[in-house]
């Protein structure tokens, strides 16, 4: 799809989207384009700027998404921190802890711990619901 900037024979501008450049001059040749404003038939392209990407622009660019990928650590470390609060540490038995309250051999509450691959793939197969919580270098137990 690209978008055209177009004109009419009274002097409203308007923009609309079309599959190619043929696409809007088969559409124009067959009077089916119009002017939105006036209802107009006689409708051409007029100039467009390019869309041209600048270094200045590339720069707002990433210090925008710098800045997002900011936030998103730190509301990350937020949840993290919460979690951690909330839950006791289990330590290398956070898979034997968390089937007992799956199963119901222990009371249900907050976990959390560290789990091998292996131990991942047996909650998973037994359906334990679980997830993992992200770990930061400045993280404490």
């Amino acid at each position: 799809m690209i978008r055209f900037s177009l004109i009419c024979d009274q002097a409203h501008e308007f923009e609309a989207w079309f599959r190619n450049n043929d696409d809007f001059d088969k559409q124009a040749r067959r009077g089916l384009v119009e002017c939105p404003h006036c209802g107009s038939g006689k409708v051409e392209k007029a100039l467009m700027a390019p869309a041209v990407s600048t270094s200045r622009k590339k720069e707002k660019i990433a210090l925008a998404m710098g800045e997002a990928q900011k936030q998103a650590v730190a509301q990350l470390k937020a949840l993290s921190e919460k979690l951690r609060e909330n839950a006791d540490y289990v330590g290398d038995k956070f898979a034997e802890e968390a089937r007992k309250i799956h199963f119901g051999e222990t009371d249900a509450r907050g976990i959390y711990g560290e789990a091998t691959a292996e131990d991942v793939r047996g909650l998973v197969e037994d359906g334990v619901d679980f997830m993992p919580i992200p770990v930061f270098p400045d993280d404490r137990n």
